[in-house]
């Protein structure tokens, strides 16, 4: 772990529930681990509820906010477990909140743990990851996004393939490069569907992130090549926060594996583009980079694994959250239908939509916001040398002036607004050519992921003014 320290002399942000809290936080600075709705600080063992940190020179003993020491070894991590695993992660959080403030320590995983849910606090934290914290994640998550990574890499490596990350999805190409490849690969996702037909719409929108991330990233690929991969980052995903045990029937051993798959289907893309040279290397971001950077194979191997995560994963469940949230609410889903017909309108049914067409669509963009704060995952954690800081996220009506959906700083998500713009996009075309009804009542879970346990089961209807001669033709 790199060498970072905080600074006796830092100025602690006024607003603090408690500043006692920061004062008594170990002077060697910490890695923060956010593994949960909440953002905790950890020790590496477990130990005496008030004694939690040791130089290495000299034993210092630090006072813990207050909280409970739990059952030996498992803490509080049953509770924890069965909190994120059900329908409301913050449950956990919520109890020991009213029972000992904003600030409380607990025992998770056989560490102990400073749990924040003060705000001000939280931003404070995450607005100096880089500096006073540095941010990490579970071993099974390093494993299978890569070393090289843009989400797990620190300091000068991860500025500079953030910036490389940015550079290749900032407006300019959203608007000349992906605006029409993301309305091509809708239209050949979304217009297949008939009428009467049963769907489960979480599969179908992990296919839609999965095929639009990997024709942006690598270029165009067939069906078959699209599925392929779907079912392989299905595997992948589930063992991001998995036990870390390398045997068969484990779900480690199978994303590590899938992830195998994907790094040689990468590879062999980025044969291919070498040996075509420039005039077809512009084809997809990797065509750009390998173009105009110079990284290794093994970095770009990483790079890419990652977009195409982060990208897929967290774009299909908000597409899946926001169908799903619509159906529960009428009036919603007749004012986003409202909106996007009138867009359909504007262009008497056929053609694409235009940049303009975008940037109009001001309720979609409400929708949207609202519905990153309502199921983005869990962010990274930040660990301590010694304690983990965990940030809970606060209640939708006290969001707007700390939570950010594609977090800040340094970790801010350089494919922010293309997530903004495919999300748009799928919206627009979902509820402009079908009206469903839910067949099967489901719920949420958030453990290893956000997801719905019955994948959303629903009926499309075709409706009856957009027929496949007035939609935009992907031709």
């Amino acid at each position: 772990m790199s060498e970072i320290r905080r600074r006796p002399d830092i100025n602690v942000p006024g607003g603090f529930t408690d500043d006692r809290v920061v004062k008594n936080l170990p002077t060697d600075l910490c890695r923060v681990d956010l593994a949960g709705d909440f953002c905790c600080l950890s020790s590496s063992s477990c130990r005496p509820c008030y004694s939690f940190a040791e130089k290495k020179k000299e034993k210092t003993r630090y006072r813990l906010p207050p909280g409970r020491r739990g059952w030996p070894l498992i803490g509080d991590s049953f509770s924890w477990y069965n909190a994120v695993a059900g329908s409301h992660p913050p449950q956990f959080v919520q109890q020991q909140v009213n029972r000992f403030g904003k600030i409380f320590s607990c025992s998770l995983f056989g560490k102990w743990a400073v749990v924040s849910a003060d705000p001000t606090f939280n931003r404070f934290i995450m607005q100096n990851e880089g500096k006073l914290f540095q941010s990490s994640y579970p071993k099974s998550f390093r494993d299978l996004v890569g070393k090289n990574g843009v989400i797990t890499v620190q300091g000068e490596q991860q500025r500079k393939l953030h910036g490389i990350a940015s550079n290749m999805m900032r407006l300019e190409k959203l608007k000349f490069h992906f605006l029409d490849d993301i309305q091509l690969v809708m239209l050949q996702t979304l217009n297949k569907f008939d009428s009467n037909q049963v769907i489960l719409l979480q599969d179908v929108c992990r296919m839609v992130a999965i095929n639009l991330m990997v024709n942006q990233l690598l270029g165009a690929s067939t069906e078959t090549e699209i599925k392929e991969m779907a079912h392989l980052f299905s595997d992948f995903v589930d063992g991001c926060l998995s036990l870390p045990v390398n045997l068969p029937g484990f779900a480690y051993h199978t994303a590590m594996k899938a992830r195998e798959r994907i790094i040689r289907k990468i590879n062999k893309t980025i044969e291919k583009r070498r040996r075509e040279g420039s005039s077809e290397g512009g084809n997809g971001v990797l065509g750009r980079l390998l173009e105009e950077e110079n990284l290794p194979d093994n970095e770009v191997a990483d790079f890419i694994i990652n977009l195409l995560f982060a990208g897929s994963e967290t774009t299909a469940k908000t597409m899946l959250f926001a169908v799903y949230f619509l159906t529960q609410c009428p009036v919603a889903m007749q004012q986003l239908q409202d909106e996007q017909d009138s867009l359909r309108g504007d262009c008497n049914g056929v053609g694409m939509l235009a940049w303009q067409d975008y940037k109009a669509m001001s309720f979609t963009m409400c929708l949207f916001t609202w519905m990153k704060i309502c199921t983005r995952k869990p962010p990274p954690s930040i660990h301590g040398d010694g304690w983990t800081l965990q940030i809970k996220k606060r209640e939708i009506g006290e969001v707007a002036r700390f939570y950010c959906p594609f977090g800040g700083g340094a970790r801010f998500c350089p494919g922010a607004e293309l997530s903004r713009l495919q999300i748009s996009l799928f919206l627009h075309y979902f509820v402009t050519t079908y009206t469903w009804s839910q067949l099967k009542e489901d719920r949420m879970s958030f453990f290893p992921s956000a997801r719905l346990v019955n994948g959303f089961q629903i009926r499309l209807t075709k409706r009856r003014h957009v027929t496949d001669s007035t939609l935009p033709s992907p031709n």
